[in-house]
């Protein structure tokens, strides 16, 4: 059991940065995230109609397949970014680190928006595509791993779930502003517009949107946390088996975690497994399979996601505000039953009808956000201040990568070989490894960060 602690917040904090500069700070560091998960997202919403400009239409369920394939060869880059941006996030701060990556993810969105396709420059294209989705992935795992540390470090401690679950509102927003425009886009355009120009415009618009959160974050304050250890002494690695303090074991300040740091991590990848493979189930993939399995219309996949998204973004706040008060155990135990028991009926009941999808999306996306919304918090809880950043970027880019980025050619591929509800066992034994790390894991709601 976690020990009770003051929820006051030390006055050394205070003195550094003021509520108002914590909401600043929180607001641009928010907005940078919520344009870097749109500049991801755009490629998931975009997948069948850039499968057809990258790579040979020959065979164009394997092209789709080719597609989703580089969106998860992005995704298994995220880990070595995680690590990288971690250990200069950890040395040298917070800001530089996710200035650095909005930069780089940005750069990478107009690179994808300029690519010549495969009918003019042949492989070149599909090579490209890869290439730059690889330089997105190293920088998404960094802008992953100190974001979820960041937050955290800057909240009140007695509403840390509340204000960690903004990390997830970001990744939920990022995906509606892109699903709105793939909306608009398709509903503006002829099909043969989108597939020959218009699904770049949403990479090119990123750049503009870039900008203004650089803005935004040049303002931004450091990590008070983070400037209270690095002037008490210089931050060095420590090895992966070398025993931290405080967090993960639950125990008191100053007190000697028995677990070494390589068993914390590989919890939090067990811990992180169903949830991701849930969230890209039913963010990312979910419309694809409608429109090219189900025979939906792009229109009514579009929106109906849309929809649910925007009612999941709302519910993330919502779960962060119930597990400061329950704790984050309770919640999580909730995400994995549910989803365990309805992820497989849930894809079931999809048909070319758009309100079928608006409902399975719905259910299944409220019950993400109840794990998606403690994620920052949990992890930041777990690892100390010195290696926060970097032991977050390892556990969670490995999972994401293993677990969340590879779902959707998981799920198309089973789709063409007729084993489609395979894809969804995996789901229900990934929430089921949730379940059980969560047990494993200890109590964490209103530790102190300075004591961990």
């Amino acid at each position: 059991m976690v020990q009770s602690v003051d929820k006051r917040e030390p006055a050394v904090g205070e003195d550094l940065v003021s509520g108002r500069q914590r909401r600043r700070s929180l607001r641009a560091s928010t907005i940078g995230q919520l344009l870097e998960w749109y500049e991801w997202s755009s490629y998931a919403v975009f997948a069948p109609f850039i499968a057809a400009a990258m790579f040979n239409q020959s065979d164009p369920a394997s092209a789709l397949l080719s597609t989703l394939a580089v969106f998860a060869v992005g995704f298994l880059v995220r880990p070595l970014g995680g690590v990288v941006f971690g250990a200069l996030s950890d040395r040298k701060g917070r800001k530089k680190v996710m200035i650095t990556t909005m930069v780089m993810m940005a750069l990478a969105s107009v690179a994808i928006g300029l690519m010549p396709s495969y009918e003019t420059i042949g492989l070149g294209a599909s090579i490209g595509l890869l290439l730059i989705r690889m330089i997105q992935g190293f920088a998404h795992g960094g802008e992953s791993a100190t974001a979820n540390s960041y937050i955290p470090e800057i909240a009140p401690r007695q509403k840390r779930g509340q204000w960690g679950s903004l990390v997830y509102v970001a990744i939920f927003g990022g995906s509606v502003i892109a699903y709105v425009l793939g909306g608009i886009i398709s509903l503006v355009l002829a099909e043969s517009q989108v597939a020959e120009w218009g699904w770049r415009i949403p990479f090119i618009l990123g750049a503009f949107g870039a900008v203004f959160a650089l803005y935004l974050r040049r303002g931004m304050h450091e990590s008070e946390i983070f400037d209270e250890k690095n002037d008490e002494a210089a931050v060095k690695p420590v090895a992966l088996s070398t025993p931290v303090k405080g967090g993960v074991a639950g125990q008191g300040a100053g007190a000697r975690n028995p677990r070494p740091r390589w068993v914390s991590i590989l919890l939090i990848i067990g811990m992180v497994s169903g949830v991701t493979a849930a969230h890209y189930t039913w963010s990312s993939y979910v419309s694809t399979y409608a429109i090219t399995q189900e025979g939906m219309s792009i229109q009514g996949a579009y929106w109906v996601t849309v929809v649910a998204q925007v009612i999941g973004l709302v519910a993330l706040p919502l779960w962060g505000r119930l597990s400061d008060r329950v704790g984050r155990k309770p919640v999580i135990y909730f995400f994995a039953i549910a989803m365990g028991v309805l992820q497989i009926p849930l894809m079931a009941m999809i048909t070319d009808e758009p309100w079928t999808l608006l409902v399975a999306s719905t259910i299944a996306l409220v019950i993400v956000a109840a794990s998606g919304s403690l994620l920052s918090s949990i992890m930041s809880e777990v690892f100390p201040t010195s290696q926060r950043t970097q032991s977050i970027g390892l556990a969670y880019s490995v999972s994401v990568a293993g677990f969340g980025g590879t779902a959707p050619y998981v799920y198309q591929l089973f789709v063409s070989i007729d084993l489609a509800w395979l894809s969804g066992a995996l789901v229900v034994v990934l929430c089921l490894l949730t379940l059980v790390a969560m047990k494993l894991l200890p109590e964490t709601k209103g530790v102190d960060l300075r004591a961990v």
